[in-house]
């Protein structure tokens, strides 16, 4: 799911608009796998696999595959419908610089969900 995150993203005007003048990389925890999510004027630019231990973005967001795999459900179950409910039931952790993730917390949380469009047309 999240490496077709660029395609989500970028087909929706209103969520790229948002994230207009967002420019920056984070770091998604799926699992045991990270990705790199590349970011350029609210467009998804890149979404690649981490190649070393060292890459990172300004910020991470980690969580199971079972808690993504739920959170991207069309009708998620409580405590995995929304970022920060996955983060105050212990399910996911963000470390890092939080502030552009607080300055444009809708942008990401939005984000982070737009893989659930997918399954709410299937």
């Amino acid at each position: 799911m999240i490496e077709k995150l660029a395609t989500y993203v970028n087909g929706n005007d209103a969520l790229v608009r948002r994230g207009r003048h967002i420019e920056c990389s984070l770091l998604v925890g799926v699992g045991d796998n990270d990705f790199i999510i590349e970011i350029k004027g609210g467009r998804v630019t890149n979404v690649r696999r981490r190649a070393i231990a060292i890459e990172s973005g300004c910020f991470a967001v980690r969580a199971s595959a079972d808690v993504w795999h739920e959170h991207w459900s069309a009708l998620p179950k409580r405590d995995h419908h929304d970022l920060f409910s996955m983060l105050a039931a212990g399910h996911a952790e963000i470390d890092g610089d939080l502030l552009p993730f607080m300055q444009n917390l809708l942008y990401f949380k939005a984000l982070l969900a737009a893989p659930r469009a997918a399954n709410e047309k299937a």
